[in-house]
């Protein structure tokens, strides 16, 4: 303020000093020079002075005026804003206290006034906080931090710690140095105690996943002896190499004995093979291989099945179609699973078809049926782990609901994609696409033993339109066109 007044009294004198000379010589044109030489100098004297002492006043109001303001603006966003707000001189002690919640804070803080405020934090979040101030005092003009304040021993909800965000704001001279920081403190306990249970609980239902994966591995292994001594024995009664089974009705019966072992055996395999996906320890032997082959193989295994309900079923090679790189065993897994969900979902006088096709080094195999359909809404249900649409009540067909589940996995192990489009009532189209080259299979470290997602996650929806390329057809069209 001082040197403020010092800088307005050096102007008026240098006013002053010209005034003193231009003043006498004009009042000399109208009175002696006797007359003009005193009353011109009282004039400019008197106009120092009562200049002098009006701009000094009026620099003096204008401060404190604006002092006025600017403490009542900062008065104001001390007691208005929320949570609890600190003033904090550029090394971190607390100057001043406000904030809308300042009681309900201090009513469980010591004082944090001064070196208080740091010293009730956390110890390893103390580091946090000063790596926070040095960045404001480095140039950074804002900086926010989640800190640990200890509670006193006894408190009403038993707490150790409360968990506060911290938002650090810098402010600065007109030279950028910092001045001061003001700390925004708000409690997000409740937000960090619902994290805390999230955490938990997903961690319990991986490790309830992971129990669940070792029960299917073990009792699947388990099933696996007895039942290949069932079939085994069965094969021997039936080839009749020890004697002759007395009656038609003893064959049946031997006969039906052979089917449902080698059901359950195909069902326990495929519950190990489930396993082996979900924990990331199924092994893909990429090989080349005819798929012709495959396909012709697919058809002839569940010819017989589809003609014994009364459904046709035929398959359709690209012509001239070159060998392609993937594991064989998987894709006649692939092959045989969607083929038999479109036979046992197929009435009779229905049609399947089985496609197989390459083009831009993309192997498409392509399942459509006029089975029943699948609803819009029940599509996203499809290939979880023992899922069927119909529900228990009402299901007439059989099976466990692993097959869909199975040929997911197995096309995400090759990284391709798994694209289903139906409608109730009129027929099914499932489209698998892979790499026809094995560059699709990611790369994945098995010491390290990541699980795969699993069931995998269906692609974007592809619409019925989008399926209905060159060479693919809608779905009864398609199979009565084999």
């Amino acid at each position: 303020m001082r040197q403020r007044e010092l800088t307005i009294l050096r102007r008026l004198a240098l006013l002053s000093s010209a005034a003193l000379v231009v003043a006498p010589a004009a009042l000399s044109i109208v009175t002696s020079p006797a007359v003009a030489l005193p009353a011109g100098v009282a004039a400019v004297v008197g106009g120092f002075l009562f200049s002098a002492v009006g701009s000094i006043a009026l620099s003096r109001q204008s401060i404190v005026t604006s002092g006025v303001a600017t403490q009542s603006a900062e008065e104001f966003f001390m007691e208005a804003s929320a949570g609890l707000i600190l003033f904090l001189d550029p090394q971190g002690s607390v100057v001043n206290v406000g904030g809308r919640d300042k009681r309900d804070y201090l009513a469980w803080m010591r004082a944090p006034d001064g070196r208080g405020f740091i010293e009730q934090i956390h110890v390893s979040d103390r580091i946090l906080f000063l790596q926070a101030l040095d960045r404001l005092r480095q140039g950074e003009e804002q900086a926010m931090v989640d800190l640990r304040l200890e509670r006193p021993s006894v408190s009403v909800d038993n707490r150790q710690f409360s968990h506060l965000r911290t938002d650090l704001t810098a402010r600065r001279d007109s030279d950028g140095a910092l001045v001061s920081v003001v700390a925004q403190l708000r409690d997000v306990s409740a937000e960090h105690q619902l994290r805390v249970e999230a955490e938990a609980h997903a961690a319990d239902a991986r490790s309830a996943n992971d129990a669940k994966s070792r029960f299917l591995a073990a009792v699947s292994h388990e099933l696996r002896t007895p039942l290949n001594a069932i079939l085994g024995f069965s094969d021997i009664l039936i080839g009749e190499y020890f004697g002759k089974l007395a009656n038609e009705r003893q064959r049946e019966y031997v006969g039906l004995v052979r089917d449902s072992g080698a059901h359950l055996l195909s069902v326990v395999n495929t519950m190990l093979d489930m396993s082996k996906i979900e924990a990331g320890r199924y092994e893909l032997v990429l090989e080349p291989f005819d798929i012709a082959t495959v396909v012709r193989s697919c058809e002839a295994m569940l010819g017989l099945q589809a003609k014994t309900k009364g459904v046709s079923l035929t398959s359709r090679i690209q012509r001239g179609l070159d060998e392609v790189v993937a594991d064989q065993r998987a894709i006649q897994q692939i092959l045989i699973n969607l083929v038999g969900n479109a036979v046992k979902f197929t009435e009779a006088g229905g049609a399947i078809s089985l496609d197989a096709s390459v083009r831009d080094g993309i192997l498409t195999l392509c399942v459509s049926d006029t089975g029943i359909g699948i609803p819009a809404d029940k599509l996203q249900l499809l290939g979880q782990p023992f899922v069927q649409i119909q529900n228990d009540y009402t299901r007439r067909f059989e099976g466990t609901g692993l097959g869909l589940s199975l040929v997911k996995g197995l096309v995400a192990l090759h990284g391709g994609d798994f694209a289903i489009a139906s409608t109730p009532g009129s027929g099914t189209i499932i489209t698998i696409s892979i790499a026809a080259d094995g560059s699709g299979v990611p790369v994945m470290d098995l010491s390290a033993n990541h699980p795969v997602e699993f069931p995998p996650r269906l692609k974007a929806s592809t619409s019925t339109t989008d399926i209905l390329e060159e060479g693919l057809f809608d779905g009864r069209e398609q199979a009565k066109i084999a």
